[in-house]
């Protein structure tokens, strides 16, 4: 299993940033995928979430409106795009296979990573 993340970046609050998963190694067209988020000193955070259909969408309050979950199965991508970034939106961006045995509120509010979960890429957003 192989899932690599890329796009972060540093930003200027306001601005946008497009974030990427490169997913190999299962059938990425049957899972629902997510992101999750680490901040400094703090712990895993989820951000959103997507079917394996591409519907199903969700958002943590935090990034509703603001953040847009999306996937190309036929290209085994995810992408989560970011706009009107502000400071707290600072974090190590992880891109993670949700579970197929996990109760999705279970894993909405207390993410565990696993193989499944890409090495982060970090999105800073400051002026």
């Amino acid at each position: 299993e192989q899932l690599v993340e890329s796009g972060g970046g540093l930003v200027q609050p306001g601005g946008s940033l497009r974030l990427s998963c490169a997913v190999s190694g299962f059938p990425f067209h049957g899972y629902r995928m997510s992101w999750v988020r680490q901040a400094p000193g703090k712990g895993l955070v989820w951000v959103s979430d997507i079917g394996a259909g591409g519907d199903l969408l969700a958002y943590a309050e935090s990034v509703k409106g603001r953040f847009t979950i999306s996937r190309e199965n036929d290209k085994n991508l995810l992408y989560l795009q970011m706009n009107n970034l502000k400071p707290e939106d600072t974090a190590l961006y992880y891109c993670a296979r949700v579970p197929p045995s996990s109760v999705l509120d279970t894993f909405r509010k207390a993410p565990r990573s696993d193989n499944y979960w890409g090495q982060g890429t970090q999105v800073t957003v400051s002026s």
